[in-house]
């Protein structure tokens, strides 16, 4: 099992959880973080850290459709193993639903 960041993170980008991570999974995009699942050793203490819940675990019938793309993407994204500032857009898109793919940038973030 893993877990797995939804598309609440979108736009966002709380990191939190990535604080948290024992073993470095989450990797950076423009505008949202996913977790790298073969990385993830399912300890689940990032899970309560995300202000947003964006993140479950690959059990949650949300997970589904977002389980590869957080597979791809971190094989794409540099890796993020310190907290950072959220997005400015943060508080404007906290509470918006499905913001994937729409809202969502294939684009890599900075990383650390």
């Amino acid at each position: 099992m893993t877990f797995v960041v939804l598309d609440a993170c979108i736009k966002c980008k709380y990191t939190d959880c990535v604080e948290v991570c024992p073993v470095d999974c989450f990797y950076e995009g423009e505008n949202m973080l996913v977790i790298h699942p073969d990385e993830c050793i399912d300890c689940g203490v990032c899970e309560p850290e995300c202000p947003i819940e964006a993140i479950v675990p690959d059990m949650d019938a949300r997970a589904g459709k977002f389980l590869e793309m957080n597979r791809d993407f971190s094989e794409k994204w540099p890796n993020l193993t310190r907290k950072k500032p959220a997005l400015e857009s943060a508080e404007e898109f906290k509470n918006v639903p499905d913001k994937y793919p729409d809202h969502f940038s294939p684009e890599p973030g900075e990383g650390d």
